[in-house]
C-alpha cells in the first residue's frame, strides 16, 4: 500500500509515522502532487494555525489538488479543519470539502483544550470496532460545529463534531496517533477502507 502523509509544512509528522509503523505501514512524507494523486491512501495532518497553513497550501498549490482527489483522504486536528469551510482563527477561507464553519471556544472555558475526552454518536467504517465513549487525545482552540456530515462528537462548553465524512474524505479533531490503542484502531481501520471506484 502507497501511504502518503502530505507535506506542507504543519505536520506532526513523526507521531503519525511512528503510529503507522506499528501497524506494519511505511507512510511516505511528500508533497509531489504526482506522487499524492498516485496514493492509495493520504493522510493530511495539521498543527498551528489555520491561516498560515492554508498559506503554505496555496503556495505549494496543494489547496487545489487536495479537493480533487479520489482516494480515502484522513485530515487530522488543523487538517480536518481546513478541509472545512472556513475558520474564524485568522478569518481564513478552508477547502470547502466540509459543509461546516470553525468556530472558536468562548472564554468562559479554558482554552485550548487539551487532554482526554470521550467520543460518541459514532457512524463509519472508521469507527468499527470503536466503541461508544472511548477516549481521545484532543488539542484545539477551534471546533467544526455539529453538522450532516458529522460521524461522531464530543463535548467541551458545548456538544460539537468530533470526526466528518464527505465522501472519500475524513477528518477527526483528535489525534489519533496519541489515543492509545482505540486510536490505533481508527488508523486501522483507515488502512483497511475500501476504495471506490
Amino acid at each position: 500500500m502507497k501511504l502518503i502523509i502530505i507535506d506542507y509544512g504543519a505536520g506532526n509528522i513523526k507521531s503519525i509515522q511512528f503510529a503507522f509503523k506499528r501497524l506494519g505501514v511505511d507512510a511516505i512524507l511528500s508533497n509531489n502532487i504526482d506522487e499524492i494523486k498516485t496514493a492509495d491512501k493520504l493522510i493530511f495532518p495539521g498543527v498551528g494555525e489555520a491561516s498560515s497553513a492554508m498559506k503554505m497550501l496555496k503556495e505549494s498549490g496543494l489547496d487545489k489538488i487536495i479537493p480533487t482527489l479520489k482516494q480515502p483522504v484522513l485530515g487530522i486536528c488543523l487538517g480536518m479543519q481546513l478541509m472545512c469551510n472556513s475558520s474564524e482563527e485568522g478569518n481564513t477561507t478552508g477547502l470547502g470539502i466540509f459543509d461546516v464553519a470553525i468556530k472558536r471556544f468562548s472564554n468562559a472555558v479554558k482554552v485550548p483544550q487539551m487532554g482526554w475526552n470521550t467520543i460518541s454518536r459514532l457512524k463509519s467504517d472508521l469507527f468499527t470496532g470503536v466503541k461508544e465513549k472511548e477516549f481521545m487525545y484532543l488539542v484545539h482552540s477551534f471546533y467544526a460545529e455539529n453538522c450532516n456530515e458529522s460521524i461522531a462528537t464530543t463535548a467541551y462548553e458545548i456538544e460539537y463534531a468530533a470526526a466528518l465524512q464527505n465522501d472519500n474524505f475524513y477528518g477527526v479533531q483528535f489525534h489519533p496517533e496519541k489515543s492509545g490503542l482505540e486510536g490505533e484502531r481508527i488508523l486501522k481501520n483507515f488502512l483497511e477502507l475500501k476504495i471506490k471506484n
